[in-house]
């Protein structure tokens, strides 16, 4: 969407239009999410001098509409927003997991990190509620990383799940815990929404 032409600032409110902050806080998802909503048309914005994106509040009004469509959830009933780690040393899947993740229209905020000791201090700075993880990485691999986890009475209660291309014979043979589900790769993308759909509703009936 183009910027307003300059002789028209007299015709249009400033309050037509919102920041990616603003519209995330709106619509109840994190300020990436909304970033990627814009670059893929489902909601319209254009660039200011600055580079700042201003997105048309009617294109988020329609977005909530759609979402409270597909919910059934009242307009000021915004879930609580959950926050999910993703962990995995391939930068080409974290991206495709974030672009996958963003279409779920889910209350997530996603933080992503390479390897164990990356995602220890990400869980340091500020606990996830779930944790999406490989296994097979350098440095501190998710086996190491999930006993480090399950040790620590603050995070033993935490949602973990793990995708990996390693066979069941050997993730058994390595320790992981039994009660944490495991999903191959390439990633099955519909079950591991389930999987994390489930965990959500798990975090909030705990609450």
């Amino acid at each position: 969407m183009q910027k307003p032409d300059a002789h028209s600032d007299l015709a249009y409110n400033a309050a037509d239009f919102c920041s990616t902050k603003d519209a995330a806080r709106l619509l109840g998802v994190s300020h990436r999410t909304v970033q990627l909503w814009v670059e893929n048309g489902a909601l319209q914005a254009w660039k200011t001098a600055g580079g700042h994106r201003r997105i048309t509040m009617a294109s988020v009004r329609k977005l909530v509409d759609e979402r409270r469509e597909i919910t059934g959830m009242p307009a000021a009933a915004a879930p609580e927003q959950k926050k999910l780690l993703l962990v995995d040393d391939d930068r080409t899947l974290l991206r495709l997991y974030e672009l996958e993740i963003a279409g779920w229209n889910l209350p997530l905020e996603v933080v992503k990190a390479h390897d164990g000791f990356e995602a220890l201090l990400r869980i340091g700075e500020q606990r996830p509620d779930i944790l999406v993880s490989d296994l097979s990485m350098p440095g501190m691999d998710g086996f190491r990383m999930i006993r480090t986890l399950r040790a620590d009475p603050a995070c033993a209660s935490m949602a973990i799940v793990v995708v990996s291309g390693l066979d069941r014979p050997t993730i058994d043979s390595m320790g992981l815990p039994a009660d944490i589900p495991v999903f191959p790769k390439p990633v099955p993308f519909t079950e591991l929404r389930a999987a994390v759909e489930e965990a959500i509703g798990a975090s909030a009936a705990a609450r």
